[in-house]
């Protein structure tokens, strides 16, 4: 095999920084490899492809060490132009990859540039586009299509360019499970039928490697620790001493006492021989008992029957529900089934075409959007709508003050939740130059120091890695339990929901479709296709042992509950 991407003791030092980010890199990907490059916020993986498409120097101006050849060409002294023609990338956060006013000239961007013909590039664009299932929506606005139809958009206009190598940067962070699902499938069929050498850059592990995945590059403090296969990671403790998120399924036998070899095939669920574990499985599943269940508090929002459109379309269709006083509740669906909408409408930014919703027993039409902010605060999923000042420590502090907390008061707070949200060492830093996973905490962190009776967070994990995940959602707990604040996530991540909620209400087309437990929710066929959710890998363990899937998911979860209550 050729190699098509060589660094040779290659480190590289911001121009902005006095440390080098990347030290003594040297690895070597061949052509047709599929490659994971795995590793926790700040390790360096979203670097190194700066690195390999060009972005570092051209974009980002730095130091460099060493040698980065990529397909023949010495990146430092190539042109962004010269690799952008070997290296395709699709970005974390699509928004920032579009320059069409359609999907359709959003694919034809580059074909434009080149001066292409009018009639071979409507064709390249249709070909592109049927490739990756977007034929149908070349005339849609991009801002108005799904996270995962944009990620289509922006592979698409990549495809017809015939680049060697396609590098991904966290293409998973904002799908709902069947969405990233499809999307993994999209990059393998292109990996298989096209024959293209495929980088992605991503932390979630298990979602990754739902299909077969060469290689993994395990990186960390801007070193790369392991370059080995997905069974040989598996079965070796580097995941959660680097914050990686082990497979589900991984920590489910785990807990029962299983221990791996080097020899088993654990990259994927339906090749693990389950059966020789079946007896721990067992033994452990009826020594768990199950915790005393939380009591429900007082009411405190009631939402009746209620409608919301835009414009003529209905995204809110006869919702009822009731949130009370201390609970954790993940809302789940698939992306664009009204989940945000209703985060919108329970913080009063839009309100109820019909129906109503009470706060306390009172209707909450009678709170202006400001006295709502003081019940009810919204972290948004994007953290860039949401920032406005230019240092972190000041962004913390800005609602404190407009709601009028006493100085004393308001460096208090701000303190605290710098320190428990992992951000008091770059309190001084500059918003600008923090990445989507660390601009993420100071949003969750700015509203959380407020201290509302009900905190929305929408997608709170979203480009966030395990160690960062676990960091803020601890964070989050221990407000919910100290304080009795009631937390509703916005979320795709059933690990979440699993790990951290007991109640799950479900969306799909607008429309409500479940309000119940988790462990109920996710052993529910119906629900998880109709909301596109996923077939956890907790249910495929049950299922190949003969315990009942929704009893099983309650063990997990008590498992889990009992490791955090013992630290």
């Amino acid at each position: 095999m050729s190699a098509v991407i060589e660094f040779k003791d290659f480190s590289f030092r911001y121009k902005t920084q006095n440390e080098f980010t990347l030290h003594d890199i040297n690895l070597t990907i061949n052509k047709g490899e599929k490659v994971l490059i795995l590793g926790p916020s700040g390790s360096g993986k979203t670097t190194l492809g700066s690195c390999i498409n060009g972005l570092i120097p051209f974009s980002f101006d730095g130091e460099i060490k060493g040698s980065c050849n990529v397909c023949g060409l010495e990146t430092k002294d190539a042109s962004i132009f010269k690799i952008s023609e070997h290296v395709g990338t699709v970005q974390q956060d699509t928004d920032a990859q579009f320059v069409g006013l359609s999907v359709g000239e959003d694919i034809a961007f580059s074909l434009e540039n080149d001066m292409v013909p009018r009639p071979e590039m409507l064709e390249r664009v249709e070909s592109s586009a049927t490739i990756v299932g977007m034929e149908k929506f070349l005339k849609s606005v991009p801002y108005n299509i799904s996270g995962g139809q944009k990620q289509k958009t922006a592979l698409a206009g990549i495809l017809h360019n015939d680049v060697e190598i396609l590098l991904f940067d966290e293409p998973l962070a904002s799908l709902d499970p069947a969405m990233g699902m499809s999307a993994v499938d999209l990059i393998d069929r292109i990996h298989r039928d096209h024959h293209k050498t495929i980088l992605i850059i991503e932390h979630r592990l298990e979602d990754v490697l739902y299909r077969h995945v060469d290689r993994v590059i395990l990186m960390n403090e801007g070193k790369i620790l392991l370059d080995t296969t997905p069974d040989l990671l598996l079965s070796s403790n580097m995941l959660k001493e680097n914050g990686i998120r082990e497979p589900l399924y991984i920590s489910a036998l785990k807990n029962a006492g299983v221990e791996f070899t080097a020899e088993d095939k654990l990259a994927s669920i339906e090749d693990l021989d389950i059966d020789r574990y079946k007896d721990k499985i067992l033994e452990h599943f009826h020594t768990v008992k199950e915790s005393e269940t939380k009591q429900k508090n007082k009411k405190l929002i009631e939402v009746r029957n209620a409608f919301f459109y835009y414009d003529d379309y209905p995204a809110l269709k006869d919702i009822s529900f009731d949130l009370y006083e201390g609970e954790r509740i993940a809302v789940v669906g698939k992306n664009g089934a009204g989940k945000s909408t209703l985060a919108k409408l329970l913080c009063g930014i839009i309100r109820p075409a019909k129906g109503q919703i009470l706060i306390e027993g009172e209707d909450y039409l009678k709170y202006s959007i400001k006295e709502l902010g003081e019940i009810v605060g919204h972290v948004m999923q994007n953290p860039n709508q949401m920032l406005v000042k230019d240092i972190i420590r000041e962004e913390i502090e800005l609602a404190l003050k407009l709601n009028g907390f006493s100085q004393e008061v308001t460096n208090q707070r701000v303190e605290e939740t710098l320190r428990m949200a992992g951000l008091y060492p770059m309190r001084n830093w500059p918003v600008s130059v923090l990445s989507y996973g660390q601009k993420k905490r100071v949003t969750i962190a700015s509203i959380l120091a407020l201290q509302p009776k009900v905190i929305i967070l929408d997608e709170p994990t979203a480009g966030q890695d395990y160690f960062h995940y676990t960091e803020i959602m601890n964070f989050i707990c221990e407000l919910n339990e100290k304080h009795n604040i009631t937390i509703l996530f916005v979320t795709h991540d059933m690990h979440l929901a699993i790990e951290y909620t007991d109640r799950a209400i479900v969306f799909t087309d607008g429309e409500m479709i479940g309000d119940d437990k988790v462990y109920r929710i996710l052993s529910d066929d119906d629900i998880i296709g109709r909301a596109s959710l996923k077939k956890t890998s907790l249910v495929t363990i049950a299922e190949k042992v003969g315990i009942d899937p929704e009893e099983y998911i309650h063990y997990f979860i008590e498992c889990e509950k009992k490791e955090r209550a013992n630290g």
